[in-house]
């Protein structure tokens, strides 16, 4: 019989009985909600058997109604399965008890090497459990915990067991409730390990999520001091983080001498004109990071005046984002002037200041160039 490279299952999908009749057949599936509890009646029993089949390597079920009972069932599949290489579960109110079934697949599975746990109510409990499995797991590269309720001990595990894993190259911790020691003990983990390439440690606001328990400049400086030797990290985000130009200072000092880190991501903070001066003065030597986030900071025009110095001599920044701050005209003509020299940048992101007609004029004659 032929094997079906993705199969979506929905209402108006494939009927139930032509599903369970191929389901041997599917490489990738993706079950959406109105199917879910559809066609899963005995939810744990078909999910189990779905996971185990012998051709499938994607299953997302994200945003289902999975539950902890669903997510111990897959973790009785994944203790068996053996081609299933990616899993997402984001959105399914999984929780610890989830959290804690999956782990005990993961130190018993040899295959997942991609698994999405987004937005599930994971707790302290749920990410001790996963941080004991890193700790043995010897395949898994990508885990996703955005938007969970992890606090301090459960991050402070994880931190911990990725100084002996050295196979996770991705981790998500954004929107979750670090603080400042979180960031201290990644700092202490990023001075050992060596495969961890990409970073997020988004900072909820309290107008959104409420208190998100930001790094503060304590934080920054932290994990500038692990910049300055670690090899490997290639992106890290601090959006919304609350650390000003004391942390952008110390940044800088790590970008001076970092040669790996091509993403930077330090929106949403309190980095004001000084901060953006010292990130200009990395600027200038700095010849690895290509994208640099400062939207929605206190920068004025000193700031951008700086930075357009920087332009004209970094060769390597593609993407520079600059709106939500406080540039008026003359950081607007400065940047232009910068434009007209500079042959490597292709996105300056400028909206929601205070850029008026000189400065939309100048910038316009440098586009045209």
């Amino acid at each position: 019989m032929p094997l079906y490279s993705s199969v979506v299952l929905s209402e108006q999908g494939p009927s139930a009985e032509s599903f369970k009749r191929n389901r041997h057949h599917i490489r990738h599936l993706t079950i959406k909600d109105s199917a879910y509890t559809k066609l899963l009646t005995t939810k744990d029993k078909v999910v189990s058997i779905i996971a185990a089949n012998s051709i499938l390597t994607t299953l997302d079920l994200k945003f289902n109604s999975v539950g902890n009972s669903g997510a111990e069932a897959l973790s009785e599949a994944l203790k068996i399965n053996s081609t299933l290489t990616t899993l997402n579960l984001s959105s399914n109110s999984i929780g610890d008890n989830g959290a804690v079934a999956l782990s005990e697949a993961l130190k018993i599975n040899s295959t997942l090497t991609t698994l999405d746990l987004s937005s599930n109510s994971i707790e302290d409990n749920g990410a001790v459990a996963l941080s004991e499995a890193l700790q043995t797991n010897s395949t898994l590269t990508s885990l996703d915990l955005w938007y969970n309720s992890i606090e301090a001990n459960g991050a402070l595990a994880l931190a911990e067991a990725l100084k002996t894993n050295s196979t996770l190259t991705t981790l998500n911790l954004g929107a979750n409730y670090l603080g400042v020691n979180v960031a201290v003990a990644l700092s202490e983990t990023l001075k050992i390990n060596s495969t961890l390439t990409t970073l997020d440690l988004y900072c909820r606001n309290e107008w959104e999520w409420g208190d998100g328990h930001p790094i503060g400049d304590d934080g920054a400086e932290a994990l500038s001091k692990a910049l300055k030797t670690n090899k490997t990290l290639s992106s890290l985000r601090l959006f919304g983080n609350w650390f000003g130009d004391n942390g952008a200072v110390a940044l800088t000092e790590a970008l001076k001498t970092n040669s790996t880190l091509n993403t930077l991501d330090l929106g949403n903070n309190q980095i004001g004109d000084n901060g953006a001066v010292a990130l200009s003065e990395a600027l200038k030597t700095n010849s690895t990071l290509t994208t640099l986030d400062l939207g929605i900071n206190s920068i004025g025009d000193n700031g951008a005046v700086a930075l357009s110095e920087a332009l004209k001599i970094n060769s390597t920044l593609t993407t520079l984002d600059l709106s939500n701050n406080q540039i008026g005209d003359n950081g607007a003509v400065a940047l232009s002037e910068a434009l007209k020299t500079n042959s490597t940048l292709t996105t300056l992101r400028l909206g929601s200041n205070s850029i008026g007609n000189n400065g939309a004029v100048a910038l316009s004659e440098a586009l045209q160039m």
